[in-house]
């Protein structure tokens, strides 16, 4: 079925220098051509430069451009000479007698199906006034198209076998990066990386399930049925690589969303000095008086090119007014809050059963606590203790994921922190960083539904259950696996999907 013409601003709202309105449909170049006055034909791939006019008020028994200077429109051979052109125009503009230009632009035409959503694209490109971009959107849609829901572009990309369904997500999570290893990721994925490491197992599994199937089909042709044992380590041979791509979603997730980090500790620890040293400018006010800090304080930075929200807690204690005591319920609400808790010890006074308690209610709560034993510059070998004793002694009766030796004030251990900190978070990522992962939760639900499938299945083959009953868990693996491209999806999953994009992308 031929899809409508649609139309919409692919650049940010607001004013700025170019401002580019996109077509995409049959009749791309049809609905654009009353609008432009261009000097050469479109022609695919190639960029011409023209004009655009002003349709209002040019009614019937006007002379136009096209009975002066010939049809400067897509569908018309264009045979004047540029000076004949440029002659015309000049003249036009001098004149009433055709309509008013409104600005010079650049319109590009795309032909299907090579183009980004397969269908015709036409882009036109002129000053970024949002009142001269909404008049060409407006008469586009006069003249037949319709305006473009949120994200329609890429759907259409989708549909037409452009993008799979990982990719079209790469293109929001790209628009929507904040730092440069999220464009990474995206660019990554936008190219084919997920789809590429799934792409082997699942050509295990498909091949899997047909020599099964075989064998049940033909088996009065002497085609042998796979034996129990070889169908056990096909399966396992087609779930490794499956449960490691499931395991890149801990190390995705927090690239693409980023997280939460609580610092907190007892008042005087240094927490408030250790937060500007990680923002690396003076956010928090530090003071040598215990309880400076009475409420949050919260600042987003990139650590190994992942957002998080770091947030500054007044320290835990019992405390001395209301105002105070407020602040430490409010670190406590921080704390469950977050997805990992830097707990900040003074080395040179050592560790509490409050301290302790917090590592507990960290771990307990599924956040990562990462322990910094700061003030390292005060404490002097046979004073309080060399450095590893005083880290060793944070694993001491309380989990915690590292613990680290830091200086807010000479910087020591802060790139130890920082490590220690994502991967608290993230876990090992290991080789995942150059390759495909997962980095949302449909994702991660459609790789664990393939894992899920073979399960079963592994272990019917191994008890010899008939091929009939193991080849219904496999169908269930490869539908998780064909839901995480796009190659079976409900229409409710490609609207929320698409929902979540702009309009004009």
């Amino acid at each position: 079925m031929e899809q409508e013409t649609i139309v919409a601003v692919s650049t940010p709202v607001g004013r700025g220098g170019i401002g580019v309105v996109r077509l995409s449909g049959a009749r791309a170049r049809e609905v654009v051509a009353p609008l432009l006055r261009l000097r050469h034909e479109l022609a695919a791939g190639r960029a011409r430069f023209g004009e655009i006019v002003e349709l209002d008020g040019s009614g019937p028994g006007r002379e136009t451009n096209k009975d002066k200077c010939g049809d400067f429109s897509p569908s018309a051979e264009n045979d004047n000479s540029n000076t004949q052109n440029d002659s015309c125009m000049t003249e036009n503009d001098h004149t009433n007698a055709g309509p008013r230009v409104l600005d010079e632009c650049v319109a590009t035409f795309f032909e299907g199906p090579k183009s980004y959503t397969g269908e015709d694209v036409v882009e036109i490109a002129a000053h970024g006034s949002p009142v001269l971009l909404e008049y060409i959107v407006r008469q586009c849609c006069a003249n037949g198209a319709r305006l473009a829901e949120p994200g329609e572009f890429t759907q259409r990309a989708f549909l037409a076998g452009r993008l799979d369904l990982t990719q079209a997500e790469a293109v929001g999570d790209l628009i929507g990066s904040v730092t440069l290893e999220q464009a990474r990721v995206a660019a990554r994925q936008m190219g084919g990386a997920l789809a590429k490491s799934v792409a082997p197992a699942k050509a295990e599994l498909v091949g899997l399930i047909a020599e099964m199937e075989a064998g049940i089909d033909f088996a009065e042709d002497d085609i042998e049925v796979m034996a129990a044992e070889r169908t056990a380590a096909k399966i396992a041979e087609v779930r490794a690589p499956l449960e490691a791509l499931e395991r890149s979603f801990a190390y995705g997730r927090v690239v693409r969303d980023g997280f939460r980090l609580a610092i907190v500790g007892r008042p005087n620890a240094g927490k408030s000095s250790l937060f500007n040293r990680l923002v690396e400018r003076e956010r928090a006010i530090v003071t040598a008086e215990p309880g400076t800090t009475r409420d949050t304080v919260a600042e987003r930075v990139s650590m190994e090119g992942i957002p998080v929200e770091m947030i500054d807690t007044a320290g835990l204690r019992e405390g001395a007014d209301e105002a105070e005591r407020m602040g430490i319920a409010r670190s406590r609400e921080a704390m469950a809050e977050a997805d990992a808790v830097l707990l900040v010890i003074d080395a040179t006074v050592g560790s509490t059963a409050e301290d302790r308690a917090v590592m507990e209610q960290g771990a307990a709560g599924g956040s990562g606590v990462i322990v910094a034993w700061n003030k390292a510059d005060l404490v002097e070998e046979g004073d309080g203790g060399d450095a590893q004793a005083h880290i060793s002694e944070a694993r001491c009766g309380a989990p915690v994921s590292a613990a680290v030796w830091t200086s807010a004030v000479t910087g020591e251990g802060i790139g130890a922190l920082r490590a220690a900190i994502v991967a608290a978070v993230a876990g090992g990522a290991g080789g995942v960083r150059a390759g495909g992962m997962l980095t949302n939760l449909r994702q991660h639900q459609a790789v664990e539904q393939a894992v899920r499938g073979l399960d079963p299945a592994g272990r019917a083959a191994a008890e010899g259950i008939p091929h009939e009953m193991v080849l219904l868990d496999l169908y269930e693996s490869l539908r998780g696996l064909d839901a995480l491209t796009g190659a079976t999806t409900t229409e409710d999953v490609l609207r929320t999907i698409f929902s979540r994009f702009c309009i004009g992308k």
